[in-house]
């Protein structure tokens, strides 16, 4: 247990100074990045800087596979050079007993990500987001998805409007049972609008059966109000910018995923993506124990039998295939050609299989 509790130290050292040494580097890089965008009218030095420090925890949770395989090659080859593993193959202890305590490291700490850092990402993804509308000042076009039905706001320079609807069609180009509340820049209710169905084209929002309440005047309203068997109301919204202000399955806590997810099904969308994302997202832990494994199957033979730095190449280019393995069954999932639960879990387990395989081929030949 004592040399247990030792290998786990160790790696989980490595892992720490790892991930600091990426958080310098990647906040360095988008402090620069965020100063290009922003100019010191719209944002100060001090804004510049939270903003660049809220944005590094999603960096760095994106890169998480990368540092848990170079946290894996610089341990192994460390245990290496000192002769360490040598000793401890010597003492009777195969490759996989040695390896047992940093792939328990590995797990926990993609448990912590998971249950711990991912709502700190979310959290810190909403608020980069909202802080970059703020700076640039520009009417924001969002969307909302609840129990309630579907709420969605477009803004330019007249004003905002607010748009709720019970349900959608799935490419959400066609609102039904939809209201319109639309304000002046001062914040002012002008006017109200129902109708039946909103179905969005290049010359706006064409509402069917509408019925329209002027608000910005001392008459009634429904003494004023008028019908109209189809009404046109401008819009910058299109298609897609609807689906861009959908919120990425990235910037929702892995703990609200399930509802959010019932939430867009009642609203009548899709939520293939989310359910992908929340599977991919569970599988983290064991496709972070593979991304140890493989460091390890590389870099766990003695120095002296040199072509380090094309064990470490290799090490990393295998690394870098089976993230890109992940990502590539992520998007079928997403795109429906695959099951959700085949997409997901199947990485982690083949890439697990891989590296134990590779390390029993170069241990026992």
């Amino acid at each position: 247990m004592i040399l247990h509790y030792y290998f786990a130290r160790r790696f989980f050292r490595v892992f720490l100074t790892t991930l600091l040494i990426f958080f310098a580097f990647l906040t360095l890089i988008d402090l620069v990045e965020q100063m290009r965008r922003f100019n010191s009218e719209a944002a100060s030095f001090y804004d510049i800087l939270i903003l660049t420090l809220l944005n590094a925890p999603a960096g760095l949770y994106q890169i998480l596979p990368l540092v848990m395989i170079l946290s894996s090659v610089s341990l192994f080859l460390t245990l290496a050079r000192t002769s360490e593993l040598v000793v401890t193959r010597a003492s009777g202890r195969s490759a996989l007993m040695t390896l047992l305590s940093p792939m328990l490291v590995a797990a926990l700490i993609g448990v912590i990500a998971v249950t711990l850092f991912n709502p700190l990402v979310a959290a810190t993804t909403k608020r980069v987001a909202s802080l970059e509308s703020e700076y640039r000042d520009q009417g924001q076009n969002t969307l909302s998805i609840g129990r309630e039905g579907l709420w969605l706001r477009q803004g330019d320079e007249t004003g905002q409007t607010v748009i709720h609807a019970e349900r959608a069609d799935e490419r959400m180009t066609t609102l039904y049972d939809v209201t319109f509340w639309q304000y002046d820049t001062s914040s002012q209710p002008q006017a109200r609008i129902s109708a039946e169905e909103a179905m969005l084209t290049s010359q706006g929002w064409l509402l069917r059966g509408a019925k329209q309440w002027p608000l910005g005047t001392d008459e009634n309203p429904e003494a004023a109000s008028q019908v109209w068997a189809s009404l046109i109301v401008a819009t910058s919204l299109t298609e897609e910018r609807i689906r861009d202000s959908f919120s990425e399955p990235s910037a929702v806590s892995i703990w609200d995923m399930n509802s959010y997810i019932s939430e867009l099904e009642e609203a009548g969308f899709s939520a293939r993506r989310h359910k992908v994302w929340l599977q991919m997202e569970l599988a983290r832990p064991l496709f972070l124990m593979a991304m140890m494994l493989v460091g390890a199957g590389f870099t766990m033979r003695h120095s002296r039998f040199g072509k380090t730095g094309v064990a470490v190449l290799a090490a990393v280019m295998l690394g870098f295939g089976l993230y890109y393995v992940r990502n590539f069954a992520q998007i079928l999932g997403e795109n429906g050609q695959l099951p959700t639960i085949l997409a997901a879990w199947t990485p982690p387990v083949a890439s697990i299989m891989l590296a134990l395989g590779l390390l029993l081929h170069m241990e026992d030949g």
